[in-house]
């Protein structure tokens, strides 16, 4: 019998248009910066969540990039990301409303670059 592997995380890399512009962005957020190298650093959201931001900018790859990150209290989150005002800060920056959907509901974040982000919970 097969022993099943044991995953501990899986992690996205994504680009950016102006990765200094970026890194300030993903810190304004909250999210621990970790320096692998003058072209990519690592963004830990918590212990076991995280992706690689790049230096790196393919304008197909990035319009198309999307990541959805769970919530557990989605509302409080979009108060908490309404307060910091990144729309303001960052010309690019779009931030949505809370929508209802089948599944369970979600908001919107547009990073610096355009990278979409989906903040959600399932019912």
């Amino acid at each position: 019998m097969e022993k099943n592997p044991q995953f501990k995380s899986v992690r996205s890399f994504i680009g950016a248009k102006n990765f200094y512009e970026s890194r300030n962005f993903y810190k304004d957020l909250d999210y621990s910066e970790l320096v692998i190298s003058e072209n990519m650093s690592y963004f830990k959201i918590d212990e076991n969540l995280g992706f690689y931001l790049q230096k790196a900018y393919v304008k197909d790859w990035v319009d198309n990039s999307m990541l959805f990150l769970e919530v557990e209290d989605l509302e409080e989150y979009l108060s908490i990301l309404k307060a910091k005002e990144l729309t303001k800060k960052y010309s690019n920056v779009r931030l949505s409303e809370i929508m209802v959907n089948d599944w369970g509901n979600e908001f919107f974040l547009h990073d610096p670059s355009g990278i979409l982000w989906h903040f959600g919970n399932f019912k």
